[in-house]
């Protein structure tokens, strides 16, 4: 895929904007990279902290022909990406918790927000995947009730990375692994990833909060989880914790 990025010194939301911009028929392979947002999105409606001059905030705009079942694997798609890049930037191995969240030391380093906007006849019009990497120290840059629970490649390994640097591996990763996408062939390295398998787990789901542990992701990208007595549950959408 050829990517045409767009850099911008502050936004809202990259997510935001790129979806915009697929309304209006951008084309794929669009990129946004933003040095500050001021209303950065993650799962479940939270808000993403994306302080200036400590990631990379990075939004991609997709136009896949996939069917809606492959859409279910982008964001899992693109965390396998997206740890790839940082492995290969910095000699680590990052770990993934299901199902969009990147990890190292124990600590959150990395969130994606996968969006989708559909055609009038039900198809796939575009997908937008956005990005944030915490780069830089963020001890100085966070919320004090972050500290304990994000953290950031410097912190971690050393490295001073930029912006650009973090965004064109990225960019190679996930160009890989997206034209995969359709055989599944990243599932065993998410997997391998995985920081929550075989681990007791709290799952927050369908209005309740149980605890269970996890045992498998199955072939749609689904945490399979046992409860106490034995039962099992696919989850496909909800929270999941666990202390490391």
């Amino acid at each position: 895929m050829t990517y045409t990025v767009q850099y911008l010194d502050e936004i809202d939301s990259t997510n935001t904007y790129c979806k915009k911009l697929a309304r209006e028929g951008a084309p794929g392979g669009t990129v946004i990279i933003a040095a500050h947002q001021t209303g950065g999105r993650g799962r479940l409606g939270r808000r993403f902290c994306s302080p200036r001059g400590t990631g990379l905030y990075a939004s991609v705009l997709l136009r896949p022909e996939w069917d809606t079942e492959t859409l279910q694997l982008v964001t899992a798609c693109a965390a396998a990406a997206a740890a790839r890049a940082v492995d290969s930037l910095c000699g680590v191995h990052t770990q993934i918790k299901w199902v969009n969240d990147l990890f190292l030391g124990g600590r959150k380093l990395c969130g994606i927000l996968t969006e989708a906007g559909f055609t009038p006849a039900g198809g796939i019009d575009y997908v937008v995947v956005g990005i944030g990497i915490n780069l830089r120290d963020t001890r100085g840059a966070f919320p004090e009730e972050l500290h304990a629970i994000v953290t950031s490649i410097e912190e971690e390994t050393g490295c001073i990375l930029t912006p650009e640097q973090m965004a064109k591996a990225l960019l190679c990763e996930l160009d890989k692994a997206l034209s995969a996408l359709p055989d599944r062939g990243f599932l065993e390295e998410y997997r391998e990833r995985s920081v929550l398998l075989g681990k007791d787990v709290t799952v927050q789901a369908g209005g309740a909060v149980y605890i269970a542990r996890a045992v498998e992701i199955d072939d749609r990208a689904g945490l399979v989880v046992e409860r106490p007595d034995g039962s099992r549950q696919t989850l496909t959408s909800g929270e999941v914790s666990v202390r490391l």
